[in-house]
């Protein structure tokens, strides 16, 4: 993780060589006056030695923005930046507010880097669930924050886009409003995303999707994270025109989502012809999801979506985590 470790003071990067576990490490925290904080498989750890000075945190983040934050005015008022290798680097500090709309952040203290890496394999034990009579289902990904629904949306789109024995490659319009997906860099995709795959980066979903459909005539948009009524409005219409969808939205289950009312509209009408609810990731255990049906009825439950284990035997979690409706 050389593009990572760069961005640091020279006293800081023998540090994060020898402590920070680079082929399973999540997450760097830094926050000033505190020690890095790393988040991998095993969990949490400080890397005791050094703490992250003012000066040292501002160190990083020229390196990040390469001395010109006003370049990156965009992404600070989403409050992220994307580097080489697709790795995103969250920010926070005190916002600077327009007419009630964040304009920039300054006095950045925070950062949060998020390493971006494939996950092989993963997508492939759902395939079976989502392809049927040479068509893709229209399918919505729910979980919580770490429930891995964004690096799932990414191997999906990569398998789609791509020949395989199961499947044909097929026409794949990405829209990726927050650049985590394809994590594109200068508008080049810095993660694997298929290679039919055409990616609209950091252009607003439902203006994105409307784009994508006029002018590269996608068979399969995805798109992360739906949110408001804008967002379901223009699913619903992309449906329409013929073209096959996959999204993702922030939820712990089927029952929570439809507490959303834009959510709630597109589930009512049987828009999604399969649910994959996934739990959030931990540790000390192996995730899994349930794969729904458009009744929100159970009809696979994936044990570890690392191996493809597989308990056919309509299982519930906990009786509550099934929309019934």
């Amino acid at each position: 993780m050389k593009e990572i470790i760069r961005l640091f003071p020279e006293h800081f990067q023998l540090l994060l060589t020898k402590n920070v576990n680079w082929k399973s490490v999540q997450e760097l925290r830094l926050r000033v006056h505190q020690a890095i904080e790393v988040l991998d498989a095993q969990g949490m750890q400080r890397i005791k030695g050094q703490e992250m000075s003012q000066k040292d945190l501002s160190y990083v983040l020229n390196q990040i923005s390469q001395f010109s934050l006003y370049r990156f005015k965009d992404e600070l008022k989403e409050g992220f930046i994307t580097i080489e290798g697709g790795h995103r680097i969250g920010l926070a500090g005190k916002a600077n507010t327009v007419d009630n709309e964040i304009e920039t952040l300054k006095h950045i203290s925070f950062m949060n880097i998020r390493v971006a890496r494939s996950a092989p394999g993963q997508a492939e034990q759902f395939i079976p669930y989502l392809y049927d009579h040479d068509q893709w289902s229209n399918t919505l990904i729910i979980g919580p924050p770490h429930s891995g629904k964004t690096t799932l949306l990414r191997e999906i789109t990569k398998w789609i886009a791509t020949d395989n024995p199961q499947s044909s490659a097929s026409k794949v319009a990405l829209v990726d409003e927050r650049s985590e997906i394809a994590a594109s860099l200068q508008g080049i995709p810095q993660l694997e995303v298929g290679e039919r795959t055409d990616v609209m980066d950091a252009c607003p979903k439902a203006e994105g999707m409307m784009m994508m459909i006029r002018s590269m005539s996608p068979e399969v948009l995805v798109v992360d994270e739906i949110g408001g009524m804008k967002d379901a409005d223009a699913v619903r219409e992309a449906i329409f025109t013929g073209v096959q969808i996959i999204c993702t939205i922030h939820g712990h289950n089927l029952s929570s989502v439809m507490n959303r009312p834009s959510a709630k509209t597109l589930i009512e009408e049987r828009i999604f012809n399969r649910y994959i609810v996934l739990e959030r990731l931990r540790p000390d255990k192996k995730g899994s999801a349930l794969v729904l049906d458009e009744m929100g009825q159970t009809i696979a439950h994936l044990k570890g979506r690392s191996s493809r284990a597989m308990d056919r035997s309509h299982y519930h979690f906990n009786g509550n985590n099934v929309g019934r409706f």
